[in-house]
């Protein structure tokens, strides 16, 4: 039983490494649409008082912040992966108080990184879907640059943040497997002691 516990315990350990990695790539393209179309409509600057070609571009603008921050946090969300392997977690028979810690603080972080990013991005959204599409296309025809109305890389958080969420998820059960192995090998041991 130890063999398969430990085989489930080293890929949670490595996907939810990979799960950091996806998340800051997602952070990266995020921008990726609104900076193709929405940019180059807004030739007032960053001033959001200024009449703009396309009313309701200026959700480019106010994701900027988001987005640094976003992209910050999916480096973090890498670097407390991380922590499997330097209390070595990912190989470890036995847990002590380092790996209860690197679980507890991957759980954590993943769940509050989850939770803050469903919210704004749902909120920078509801933005997006308010410019002027017409307006957009009509721009985008005349200066023959780039239109979408898509909100494909909104909706692509729903996936990229379920894989965070299930390896969460799975870290807290493969926790209490662990702690139930080791349970009975402590009771194994102790009825061999006596024996």
């Amino acid at each position: 039983m130890y063999k398969t516990q430990m085989r489930f315990q080293k890929l949670i350990c490595l996907f939810s490494l990979i799960a950091g990695a996806i998340c800051f790539l997602y952070s990266l393209g995020i921008m990726t649409d609104l900076f193709d179309s929405l940019y180059s409509t807004m030739r007032a600057g960053d001033d959001p008082n200024q009449n703009f070609v396309v009313p309701g571009a200026y959700v480019y603008y106010e994701m900027q912040g988001f987005n640094r921050l976003f992209t910050r946090l999916s480096i973090g969300l890498i670097v407390v992966s991380l922590l499997y392997f330097i209390t070595n977690t990912n190989v470890r028979r036995r847990y002590y108080i380092g790996n209860y810690i690197a679980v507890g603080v991957n759980v954590l972080y993943s769940l509050v990184f989850i939770i803050w990013g469903h919210v704004q991005i749902e909120s920078y959204k509801a933005k997006f879907l308010q410019v002027d599409f017409a307006a957009l296309k009509a721009y985008a025809e005349q200066w023959n640059s780039y239109y979408t109305d898509s909100t494909f890389w909104f909706d692509i958080h729903y996936p990229v943040f379920g894989i965070v969420f299930i390896l969460a998820a799975l870290q807290l059960v493969n926790l209490f497997w662990k702690r139930k192995l080791m349970k009975e090998e402590g009771e194994l041991i102790g009825k061999e002691a006596q024996a």
